[in-house]
């Protein structure tokens, strides 16, 4: 899979081969430094009842956005590509998360999740938004960096 790194050199943005960005090999097109970047931040991460605690409440310093969805939920299925494209663009500004609500009820019943697609927004282990529905892009990518300057 092919992503977008920011080049920390000269800001260029590359398209790079995950595979490549991992073994240390991809440079930059334009001033041909060599490429860092987080893979494991270039796609949602799936969680589940059992990781919830450990990937988000325990994760700090930067926001963790955690997509409430189900594959049945056509709303669900609109945002989904919304929450791979803010994954590609994050640069390690914050992290998106997927939770199945139908196989994860206990993080469901936890944060009453009543409606899908909701979107939580948490930072240093503190819920500090909640976004419901199907959403703008700009909107959530906003309420992302409002997360990323504010204190929990």
């Amino acid at each position: 899979m092919q992503i977008v790194v920011i080049c920390s050199s000269c800001n260029a943005k590359n398209r790079v081969d995950e595979a490549r960005l991992s073994n240390s090999e991809a440079k930059c097109g334009r001033c041909g430094q060599k490429l860092e970047g987080a893979v494991q931040d270039s796609k949602p991460l799936v969680i589940t009842d059992q990781t919830f605690e450990r990937e988000v409440l325990a994760a700090s310093g930067k926001p963790v956005l955690v997509d409430c969805w189900a594959p049945w939920c056509g709303p669900c299925r609109i945002i989904g590509p919304v929450m791979d494209q803010l994954a590609v663009e994050s640069q390690g500004q914050y992290r998106i998360a997927k939770l199945n609500v139908d196989e994860n009820p206990q993080i469901s019943a936890r944060f009453q999740i009543a409606s899908i697609p909701t979107m939580l927004i948490f930072k240093d282990g503190q819920l500090i938004d909640r976004l419901i529905g199907v959403q703008p892009k700009q909107t959530i990518a906003e309420r992302l960096r409002l997360a990323s300057r504010s204190a929990a």
